[in-house]
C-alpha cells in the first residue's frame, strides 16, 4: 500500500499515485491536484487500494448530506483523500449568483495582495499579520527613504564647504567704476553668498541667466564634487556640481534666490567665517557617520522582515488557494430545503466508499458539529467518469492515450502497453546509439532531479511538457540505442564492432581478380555461393560492410519497410485482440462474432497473409537461389484481381487457391462489420419494447423515490430510445 501524500495546488508534488478522473460524455480530464471550478471536478491524489493499472475502477453516484456548519471541514477532508469527483447540481444558476461566490471573491481578491486566508476563522489572523507586516514595511521603506535624503543633503552640504572653503578666504569687494561719491555710499555694504549643489546638465542655461539677470553683479564659481550621489528623485548616480554665488545687495540676493528655485537647485546655509565653517564641517562628518550606521541597521531590519514574510508566502499561498477550492466546490452543492445542510453529488470508487464516510465524520469532528454528515448511493442515469490510477512513471503515458481518446467506462486500459510500444515504435523511426544516449543522459537527469523545486516550478511550457514526459524521453532514448545498435548507426556512422562475415580474399582468389581489376572496376559484387565469401550473419544487427555498398540504401529501406509492415500489423492485431476482454468483462457475447472475428478476419487475411509471405520468402529462399525469387508485391496485386503473373512464380504450391479464399473472407467481412451490429442492435431494442409494453406502469421512478412526477418517469423513457439511437450512430 503506497503511502498518501497529501498536498493542493501551490503545492504539487510528485505523487505515489494519483487519480485520473474522465468524463465520457465531455472527455474532461483532472489534474493530480486540487482543481476546482464551476462545473469542475475536484480531484485530489487518489490512495488506491484495489487500483489497476490494466481496467478502470469501478465508480458510484453517492449524494452526500452536509451539515452548513461542518460543510467546509467535510469538503476539505475530501480533498486531502482525492476520492471524489463533484458534479454541478445547479448547472443553470449564474457563477455570480451562487452562494458561495462572495468567500470566492474574497479569496481572489486576498490572492492579488498575498494576503491568504484558510477558512473563516482564521481570515481575521491572517489579514491581520499580513497587514501588520505591510504596514511595517512600508514604514521601513519611508524611513530608509528619509534617512537616504538625509544622508544626500549632508554630503552635498559637506561637498560644499570643502570646494569653497579656499574660495571665500581672499573673497573681497569686486572693483567698482562709478564715481567716488557713490563709491564710498556703497562700503558699508555687506558682502553675501548662496551656495548649493545644481546638476551637471543645468550649469550652463544656470550661469548664463545669472549673468543676465543679475548684469554681471556677481562672483559664480562652480566645482564638481570628488563623489557621486544619489538623486533623491530618480535614484540614479550623479556627480554634482558645486556654485558658490557672491553678491552684494538684498535686491540681487533675491534674483538669486528665485533663480536658484527656479533651477531645482539644493542651497545650504553658509557660515560667513571660516571658524564657523570648519565648525560646522566637523559636525557634518558626525551627523554623516552617525547615519550610515543608522542606514545599516535599518536595512538590515528590512532584510529580516522580507525573510519573514517569504517564510510565510508559500504557507499562505496553499491556504488561499485551499480556501478558494473549497468554497468553489460548495458552490456545487445545492441547498436543503429547511438551508440546515448543503446536497452534493459526487462520483466515488466503490472501494473508497469506507474512506468517504470516514472524511465526513473526521470534517464534523473538527468543526464540533453534533450531527455527522453522510452519503447515500444514487442509481447512475448516465456513464460514470473513467478512473485509472496513475503515479509519476506512467502519467506521461495516459496522457499520450488520452490525447487520442478516452477509454469508456470500465474498459481496459491501453496506456499499460504503450509504456513499451510508444518508446519502441519511436525508436523504429529515430534509432541511433549516439542520439539515443544523448536522450537517455538528458532524461535521467530530470528523472534524479525530479524533486528540485527549481524544476518542478518553471512556468515554460516547452520545459513542463518536457519534465513531465522525462520517463517516456528515458524510455525512448534506451530503446532508440537499441534499435540504433541493430541498424549498427552512431550519430550516422557505421560501428564496427565485431568482425564482418563478408570476405574479400575468397571471392578474388575464386574469381581470379589482380590490381589491375580492382584499379578498373569502381564496384566488384561478391557472390555469397563462393565459400568463405560469406561465414555467417552478423552478431549483432546489420554488417558494417553494407556502409560500402553501392546498394546500401536499397537494401536497408527494402529490410525497415519490411519489419515495419511486420511490427505495425501486429500492433494493430494486438489493440484488437485487447477489445476481447472489453467484450467478455461486459458479456458482450454478440459482440465477440459480430465485430471482433470479422475484424480479425479481415486483417489477417490480407495484412497477415502478407507478413506471412514476406517471412516464408526470406525464410525459404537463401543465397543459392535467391536471384529467382518472386515479387511479394506482385503476388499481392495479383491477389486481389484473382490473376496469376507467369512471369512471377508463385511461393508455394496452391498459392492462388488460398488467396482467393483469404479474400473472398475478407470481403465477407465487410457487411458482417457493417449491418451486424445495427441489426442485433434493433432487434434487441424491438424485443425490449415488445416487453414493455405489456408490463404495467410502475408506481416508483427507477432511484425508488415517491416524489417522482409522471412527466420525469416518461422524460427517461424517451432518453433511452435518444439513447438507443445515439449508439446506433456510433456503431
Amino acid at each position: 500500500m503506497w503511502k498518501l501524500k497529501r498536498n493542493f495546488v501551490g503545492q504539487c508534488l510528485e505523487p505515489g499515485m494519483r487519480n485520473h478522473y474522465m468524463e465520457n460524455d465531455y472527455n474532461l480530464q483532472s489534474r493530480n491536484c486540487l482543481f476546482v471550478g464551476v462545473g469542475a471536478p475536484l480531484s485530489v491524489f487518489y490512495h488506491p487500494v484495489m487500483g489497476s493499472l490494466f481496467r478502470s475502477e469501478e465508480v458510484c453516484l453517492v449524494q452526500l448530506f452536509l451539515q452548513s456548519g461542518s460543510a467546509y471541514n467535510c469538503v476539505s477532508e475530501l480533498g486531502e483523500l482525492g476520492i471524489v469527483e463533484f458534479r454541478d447540481l445547479n448547472p443553470n444558476v449564474n457563477a455570480f449568483q451562487r452562494k458561495f461566490v462572495n468567500e470566492v471573491r474574497r479569496c481572489e481578491e486576498l490572492e492579488k495582495t498575498f494576503v491568504f486566508l484558510e477558512q473563516e476563522l482564521d481570515l481575521l489572523t491572517i489579514e491581520e499579520e499580513s497587514e501588520r507586516l505591510a504596514r511595517e514595511l512600508r514604514e521601513v521603506s519611508r524611513n530608509r527613504d528619509s534617512l537616504r535624503s538625509q544622508y544626500t543633503q549632508l554630503c552635498q552640504y559637506r561637498g560644499v564647504l570643502k570646494q569653497t572653503h579656499s574660495l571665500t578666504a581672499s573673497q573681497g569687494p569686486p572693483v567698482s567704476f562709478e564715481p567716488m561719491g557713490l563709491a564710498e555710499n556703497r562700503q558699508d555694504v555687506r558682502l553675501s553668498f548662496v551656495a548649493g549643489v545644481v546638476h551637471p546638465w543645468k550649469v550652463p542655461a544656470f550661469e548664463r541667466l545669472l549673468w543676465r539677470a543679475c548684469r554681471g553683479y556677481i562672483i559664480v564659481d562652480f566645482h564638481e564634487m570628488e563623489e557621486k550621489l544619489e538623486h533623491p528623485d530618480s535614484g540614479e548616480e550623479v556627480q554634482w556640481t558645486v556654485f558658490l554665488i557672491s553678491f552684494w545687495g538684498d535686491q540681487i540676493g533675491q534674483k538669486v534666490k528665485k533663480i536658484c528655485d527656479c533651477f531645482h537647485t539644493q542651497t545650504f546655509p553658509y557660515p560667513e567665517n571660516q571658524a564657523e565653517r570648519e565648525e560646522t564641517l566637523n559636525g557634518l562628518r558626525g551627523r554623516i557617520e552617525d547615519i550610515k550606521s543608522v542606514m545599516g541597521e535599518t536595512e538590515q531590519y528590512m532584510q529580516q522582515l522580507l525573510v519573514r514574510a517569504l517564510a510565510r508566502l508559500p504557507e499562505w499561498i496553499v491556504q488561499v488557494q485551499k480556501c478558494k477550492a473549497v468554497q468553489t466546490v460548495l458552490n456545487l452543492c445545492s441547498p436543503s430545503v429547511t438551508d440546515k445542510c448543503l446536497i452534493a453529488e459526487a462520483w466515488c470508487p466503490v472501494s473508497q466508499l469506507p474512506a468517504l464516510q470516514s472524511a465526513l465524520r473526521e470534517g464534523g469532528r473538527k468543526s464540533g458539529s453534533s450531527v455527522d454528515s453522510f452519503y447515500n448511493r444514487l442509481p447512475a442515469t448516465t456513464s460514470p467518469p473513467t478512473l485509472f490510477p496513475t503515479n509519476a512513471f506512467t502519467a506521461g503515458f495516459q496522457n499520450i492515450v488520452d490525447a487520442y481518446g478516452v477509454a469508456s467506462y470500465r474498459e481496459m486500459n491501453p496506456a499499460v502497453y504503450t509504456i513499451i510500444t510508444f518508446p519502441f515504435l519511436f525508436a523504429v523511426m529515430f534509432g541511433d546509439v549516439g542520439h539515443g544516449l544523448l536522450m537517455t543522459l538528458a532524461a535521467l537527469w530530470m528523472v534524479l532531479e525530479e524533486k528540485d523545486p527549481k524544476l518542478r516550478k518553471n512556468t515554460n511550457e516547452i520545459w513542463q511538457m518536457m519534465f513531465g514526459g522525462r520517463y517516456l524521453i528515458l524510455l525512448m532514448g534506451l530503446f532508440s540505442i537499441y534499435t540504433g545498435a541493430i541498424y549498427n548507426e552512431c550519430f550516422s556512422r557505421g560501428l564496427s564492432t565485431f568482425s564482418s562475415g563478408w570476405h574479400v580474399r575468397p571471392n578474388a582468389e575464386y574469381y581470379n581478380w589482380t590490381e589491375e581489376t580492382f584499379r578498373s572496376n569502381q564496384y566488384l559484387s561478391l557472390d555469397p555461393n563462393v565459400s568463405n565469401v560469406f561465414t555467417g550473419p552478423y552478431p549483432f544487427g546489420i554488417d558494417p560492410i553494407w556502409g560500402l555498398a553501392n546498394n546500401h540504401l536499397t537494401f536497408l529501406n527494402s529490410y525497415k519497410m519490411k519489419m515495419s509492415v511486420i511490427i505495425g500489423v501486429i500492433h494493430m492485431t494486438f489493440g484488437v485482440c485487447l477489445s476481447f476482454f472489453n467484450y467478455i468483462h461486459f458479456r458482450d457475447i454478440s459482440s465477440v462474432f459480430l465485430v471482433l472475428i470479422p475484424e480479425l478476419c479481415f486483417m489477417l487475411c490480407l495484412f497477415g497473409y502478407l507478413i506471412f509471405m514476406v517471412i516464408y520468402k526470406w525464410v525459404v529462399y537463401g543465397p543459392m537461389n535467391s536471384d529467382s525469387a518472386p515479387s511479394i508485391l506482385i503476388h499481392f496485386i495479383d491477389m486481389f484481381l484473382f490473376t496469376e503473373n507467369k512471369d512471377n512464380k508463385p511461393l508455394y504450391t496452391g498459392q492462388m487457391i488460398v488467396q482467393k479464399v483469404l479474400v473472398i473472407v475478407a470481403v465477407l467481412s465487410v457487411p458482417v462489420l457493417l449491418l451486424g451490429k445495427p441489426i442485433q442492435e434493433y432487434i434487441s431494442h424491438k424485443r425490449k419494447r415488445t416487453q414493455l409494453s405489456g408490463d404495467r406502469r410502475p408506481l416508483l421512478a427507477e432511484n425508488g423515490s415517491i416524489n417522482s412526477q409522471q412527466g420525469e418517469v416518461d422524460a427517461r423513457g424517451g432518453g433511452g430510445e435518444e439513447e438507443v439511437r445515439g449508439n446506433w450512430g456510433e456503431v
